[in-house]
C-alpha cells in the first residue's frame, strides 16, 4: 500500500501536511481522524500512532508521528522544490529555528485562544473565565509580535525570500485563532501582506480547501455527553 496520511483538517498541523502534500503532488491516500469524537483514542489508530494524536504518516510499513517530522520527510522522500527545506546550511537553519521555537509558543497561545474563545463555550458549554481569556490573548499578541520582529522582519517569508514548511506551519496555527473571530490580521499590516503572499504560493483554492473545515466551527453542535466525557482529560490544560 502507498502513503498514508491520518488527518483531521481542525488541527493545524493536519492542515500544513495537507497542503504541503497536496501543493507539491505527492499521492497519498487521506485516513480521516475526527478529533471532536475521540477517533484518535480508537485502538485501530493506536497501532498507527501510539501517541494518539494527527497527523500521523504510514508508509508501508514505516510510521511516524510529528508533524515537522512529517514535513521533512515528505520534503526529502518526494525531493520536493528546495526552497521548502533549503539544502543551504544556513538557510535550513533558520526554518529550523522556526520550527523549533514554534511549538511551545505562537501554538501554545494559538489553540488556547480558540478552544477557550470558541471551543469551550460553544462545543463543550463551559465558560471560560474572562481573566483567563485575557490572559492568553495577550500571550497571543506578545508571540505576534515576536512572529514579526524575530522571524519576518523585513523579508518576504518567515525564513528568507522564498516560501517553506516554516510559513505552512505558521499560517495554519494564526488562522486557529482567527476561526473563533480573533482579528489576528487587523492591526499587522506586515503580518497581513504576509498571509497575502503564502496564500498566493500555496493558491487560494487549496488554501481555502485546507481550511473550509475550521472556519466553521462556530457552527458545530453543541457535544453530547459522552463525547464530553471523553475530551475533558486532554483539553482541560487549555484552560491554564
Amino acid at each position: 500500500m502507498g502513503l498514508e496520511l491520518y488527518l483531521d483538517l481542525l488541527s493545524q498541523p493536519s492542515r500544513a501536511v495537507y497542503i504541503f502534500a497536496k501543493k507539491n503532488g505527492i499521492p497519498f491516500e487521506l485516513r480521516s481522524v475526527e478529533l471532536l469524537k475521540g477517533q484518535q483514542h480508537s485502538d485501530a489508530f493506536a497501532q498507527v500512532n501510539p501517541l494518539k494524536k494527527v497527523p500521523a504518516l504510514k508508509d508501508g510499513d514505516f510510521t511516524l508521528a510529528e508533524s515537522v517530522a512529517i514535513l521533512l520527510y515528505l520534503s526529502r522522500k518526494y525531493e520536493v522544490p528546495d526552497h521548502w527545506y533549503p539544502q543551504d546550511l544556513q538557510a535550513r537553519a533558520r526554518v529550523d529555528e522556526y520550527l523549533a521555537w514554534q511549538h511551545t509558543a505562537l501554538r501554545s497561545s494559538c489553540t488556547r485562544a480558540m478552544w477557550q474563545k470558541m471551543m469551550f463555550p460553544v462545543f463543550l458549554g463551559e465558560q471560560v473565565p474572562p481573566e483567563t481569556l485575557a490572559s492568553t490573548l495577550a500571550e497571543l499578541d506578545r508571540c505576534l509580535q515576536l512572529l514579526e520582529d524575530k522571524f519576518l522582519k523585513d523579508q518576504d517569508f518567515v525564513a528568507g525570500p522564498h516560501i517553506s514548511v516554516a510559513d505552512l506551519v505558521a499560517i495554519t496555527e494564526l488562522m486557529h485563532p482567527v476561526s473563533a473571530g480573533c482579528q489576528v490580521f487587523k492591526s499587522r499590516p506586515k503580518l497581513a501582506a504576509w498571509r497575502q503572499r503564502v496564500e498566493a504560493e500555496v493558491g487560494k483554492d487549496l488554501f481555502q480547501e485546507a481550511h473550509a473545515a475550521v472556519m466553521k466551527v462556530e457552527d458545530l453542535p453543541p457535544a453530547d455527553p459522552a463525547i464530553k466525557e471523553k475530551l475533558k482529560p486532554s483539553v482541560q490544560c487549555l484552560l491554564q
